[in-house]
This record gives structure tokens, C-alpha cells and sequence, in this order.
């Protein structure tokens, strides 16, 4: 699809015609979503390191935690695991929500909001480009790390998300969560573009990402911190980015009325 998209641009470029114009503009766009979103399912596939050193970062991350004394991810995960419906909806909510909600913010920004859209593109792709570079490193996820005692909700009651049998890297990307990411993303475009007060409601989409990865197996907490810092690092380098200068008034021509008259000589 990034490759139908980027030819699309490629003809449109120079096209003065009308059909051109309103493509070309979709077609950058598209392209360069596509190939972020291609690069985050490939990223598994090239992760720089073994099965059994990913199991290490893991456990480590889960030492860290415990040292900061952040909240148990089992004891979060234990207080829904009798409540079947529950775990249900945040299984589809893992498997299902997060790329159309993604796709849906971001069209409507293009469509209706095209000012806010770049800054709001860039973010997300500076957000998604420094995770795919960390996720380089592979970092199981607590439902792989038996010695957690944390249930692997998809594969207990469905959807599953990842395939049953040994892990492959690519279920190894734990650190950061991109869900999580993109959620910010998403919530903070929002209350930016949106000036009434049910914009603030936008905010409860990362708590209950961020809720979700952990219940269901397959984030720690500290994968939606890194990410939430990493949202915060990419909007101050955009904001500045997208600055604009200060305008300078211009100079006032004096008015003829203002002009003083040559002094007499003599």
C-alpha cells in the first residue's frame, strides 16, 4: 500500500490538473503513515538480541518497578481475572481499537483541521521512529515471564493477538508500548484542536490504554512511562519546530504632514 501510495505521489507531483492536486497531498500523507506502520509490525523481525535475553530485560524492568514501588501488574491484572466480560473487552480493546482510532484522528485533522495536522504528524512520527529504535532491543512482556504469576488474558479467553507456541520476536517489543503512544497522541491532538470543554474527556483514552496493556499481559507499567516521556520529548521538539517567528511590523513611511520644512539661511 506505501508503495501504491508513494507512486501515486510521484505522478501527482507535477500535475497541474485538478484530480492532481487533491490526490497529491493524500498521497504523501498516506505513504508516509503506511511506512511507519509497516516498519512497527516488521520491528520484531529485527530485533538485535535472543529469546533469553529479552526474559532478562523483562525481569529486570519488573525489579526496577518494584524498587520505584510502582503498582504490582499482577495485582492490577488479579483484580479482573473473575470478571470475564471484563477481560473480554479489554482484549478486543487491545486487539482492535488502536490503529482505527489512530486512522480516525488523523483524517479528521487532514479533512478538517489542516493547519494542526503537520505539527500532530510529526510528533507521531518522531514518537513511533524513537520506539521502533529501542524496540530493537527485545523486552519480554510480564505474560511471558512465568515467574510473574501473570495470565496471558488472550490466550486464556480470545482474541488472541500473537500466535500460540514458543515467543518470536515479535512479541518481544514490549518496551515502550506504542498503544499506549499512540493513545497520547491522539488524546493530546484533541484537547489541542478542540475548544469545547468535553475535550478534556479525551484524556481518559491513554488511562484506559495504558489499564489495558497492563491487564492483559502484555506491557509493563514502565513501557507506558517511557513512551508517555517520549510524547512529552517529541511535542517540545516539534513546538519549537513549528514556531512561528515574530512578525515585525514594518517601518511606518513618514507621513508629508510629519516632514519638518528646511530651516531658512541667511
Amino acid at each position: 500500500m506505501a508503495t501504491a501510495t508513494a507512486t501515486t505521489w510521484g505522478l501527482t507531483r507535477r500535475s497541474e490538473r485538478s484530480w492532481g492536486r487533491v490526490l497529491r497531498p493524500w498521497a504523501k500523507e498516506l505513504t508516509l503513515i503506511l511506512v511507519l506502520y509497516g516498519l512497527w509490525q516488521y520491528a520484531g523481525e529485527w530485533s538485535l538480541g535472543r529469546v533469553d535475553v529479552a526474559l532478562a530485560r523483562g525481569r529486570t524492568i519488573w525489579n526496577v518497578e518494584r524498587a520505584f514501588y510502582l503498582p504490582s501488574e499482577r495485582a492490577t491484572q488479579a483484580l479482573f481475572l473473575h470478571h470475564r466480560l471484563a477481560l473480554r473487552g479489554f482484549n478486543e480493546f487491545y486487539a482492535f481499537i488502536h490503529t482505527p482510532a489512530l486512522a480516525i484522528c488523523l483524517v479528521w485533522l487532514f479533512v478538517r483541521h489542516r493547519e494542526h495536522y503537520p505539527p500532530v504528524r510529526t510528533v507521531l512520527a518522531l514518537v513511533t521512529g524513537a520506539s521502533l529504535a529501542i524496540q530493537l532491543f527485545p523486552v519480554a512482556p510480564p505474560r511471558l515471564l512465568p515467574l510473574l504469576g501473570i495470565v496471558d488474558t488472550g490466550a486464556l479467553i480470545g482474541p488472541r493477538v500473537y500466535t500460540p507456541g514458543a515467543p518470536g520476536l515479535d512479541q518481544l517489543s514490549a518496551m515502550p508500548s506504542l498503544h499506549v503512544g499512540w493513545s497520547i497522541v491522539i488524546a493530546g491532538a484533541i484537547v489541542w484542536v478542540c475548544r469545547r470543554p468535553w475535550r478534556w474527556l479525551a484524556l481518559a483514552y491513554p488511562i484506559v490504554t495504558l489499564v489495558t496493556v497492563v491487564v492483559t499481559g502484555n506491557h509493563f507499567w514502565a513501557d507506558g512511562i517511557v513512551v508517555a516521556v517520549l510524547c512529552a520529548g517529541a511535542t517540545l521538539i516539534v513546538a519549537k519546530a513549528y514556531a512561528r517567528p515574530p512578525v515585525m511590523p514594518a517601518p511606518l513611511d513618514p507621513s508629508p504632514d510629519l516632514v519638518p520644512e528646511p530651516s531658512a539661511v541667511g
